[in-house]
């Protein structure tokens, strides 16, 4: 059986590109992840890890769909050769059971870890020099309105209400709530 895999990042982004080549790839059955890739532990590929049977083959887009870094594509394609599925991504031309697709798996895999990498670095860069140019303050501070603070903080010190209560009557996250409490 083809099982395809389609993963992007935020639940804001389109699978309609990567859902539309898995039908003409000829794909049964689809798992879907809108969930970034820095992790392997995403709901939809451990269900199709444990759905995949001997025979079966597995088809992506492209490796950075199905794993960010080097080391968890090789674990995941370990767990599916294990199983007895190959493993097939479509902009890459790689299809793992052949000798020459495996050897390509590793080397794409640490490129596309490197680029990543790249891509993080200057990112940082970027954020650095928009800093040192006033650009970039980072998220706006959250606006708590003080007097509401002032009266509620010494019933919520009573144990009048609870800080549930106190954070509900406020608007404001546990976050919010604990670090301004550290604060004072």
């Amino acid at each position: 059986m083809k099982v395809g895999y389609v993963r992007v990042s935020t639940v804001e982004q389109n699978t309609t590109r990567q859902e539309v080549l898995m039908k003409q790839l000829g794909v049964e059955k689809v798992y879907i992840d809108k969930i970034s890739g820095k992790s392997a532990d995403r709901p939809q590929l451990r269900e199709m890890l444990s759905f995949v049977r001997n025979g079966d083959t597995v088809m992506v887009e492209a490796i950075s769909r199905f794993a960010r870094n080097t080391k968890d594509l090789l674990e995941l394609i370990d767990v599916l050769q294990k199983k007895g599925v190959e493993f097939i991504s479509q902009k890459e031309k790689i299809d793992t059971s052949t000798s020459t697709g495996r050897f390509m798996l590793t080397v794409f895999a640490a490129v596309a870890e490197l680029e990543r990498g790249y891509l993080l670095d200057r990112q940082k860069e970027g954020i650095a020099v928009a800093r040192s140019q006033g650009k970039h303050k980072g998220r706006k501070p959250i606006a708590v309105d003080e007097q509401l603070w002032v009266g509620l903080f010494p019933i919520w010190k009573n144990g009048e209400i609870s800080s549930t209560e106190f954070m509900r009557r406020m608007g404001i996250s546990n976050s919010t709530f604990y670090r301004r409490i550290k604060l004072r």
